[in-house]
């Protein structure tokens, strides 16, 4: 075989798939580093806590996937796809998440997500999906059932009732339980030492993450999870 197929050959088994990760928890954000840099054919070439350190920097990304936190306590998540969007429309990108509903896939799979992973899922399955969304095709968490019909995701449970710590922040608990006192935007802000724009995204994210519709909403999930009496 001549030198030069022989080169191409090498060329081809050396090609690695060029990751950026995107989480505001430290310490899963490390890990799932480490986990991924340890994967053959893959690398990670850096990491952001916050959206808007993600959209900062990525103009200058030379990347192929993107895995992304559905939730960042910054930035609401269907405003950082449209900028990311804005940015750069063909690029690939795996949300992960904690959620096991599809209400999410729905509201983001208009901004063309190709992939949407569990966080509680096995380094072997995340593999997978990266060498899928990778390749040019999709790939969703098998725990995850997808459905067709807009009702259908309406009535989608997104929340695991048994993990509300793990999917609230003490901070985000705090500003719920404000929310049901009554308190405005501008009085969490002030009690909690807070800009009320930082108040005001925290509510969209909770309404958002909880997969309610408005504060009436919030309140029936504080109620019902004992977060409140």
């Amino acid at each position: 075989m001549p030198i030069t197929i022989l080169a191409s050959i090498a060329d081809l088994n050396c090609v690695m798939i060029k990751l950026y990760i995107t989480d505001d928890q430290e310490l899963y954000l490390e890990g799932l580093t480490l986990l991924l840099s340890k994967q053959e054919g893959m690398t990670v070439t850096g990491t952001s806590l916050t959206g808007t350190e993600l959209l900062d920097k990525l103009p200058g990304l030379d990347i192929d996937v993107l895995l992304l936190d559905v939730h960042l306590n910054d930035i609401n998540e269907e405003e950082l796809i449209i900028r990311i969007r804005a940015q750069k429309p063909d690029l690939k990108i795996i949300y992960l998440t904690m959620m096991r509903g599809t209400r999410f896939i729905h509201k983001l799979s208009r901004h063309r997500i190709q992939g949407y992973v569990l966080k509680n899922a096995s380094i072997d399955e995340l593999n997978e999906a990266i060498r899928v969304v990778s390749d040019g095709g999709e790939y969703f968490s098998k725990e995850i059932s997808i459905t067709d019909t807009e009702q259908d995701f309406r009535l989608t449970i997104t929340v695991d009732d048994r993990k509300v710590d793990e999917i609230l922040s003490k901070r985000e608990i705090e500003i719920l339980t404000l929310i049901c006192k009554e308190f405005s935007n501008a009085d969490i802000a002030a009690k909690l030492f807070l800009s009320i724009s930082t108040v005001e995204t925290h509510r969209k994210n909770l309404i958002s993450k909880l997969g309610v519709n408005n504060t009436v909403g919030l309140v029936k999930f504080a109620l019902k999870n004992k977060l409140i009496e």
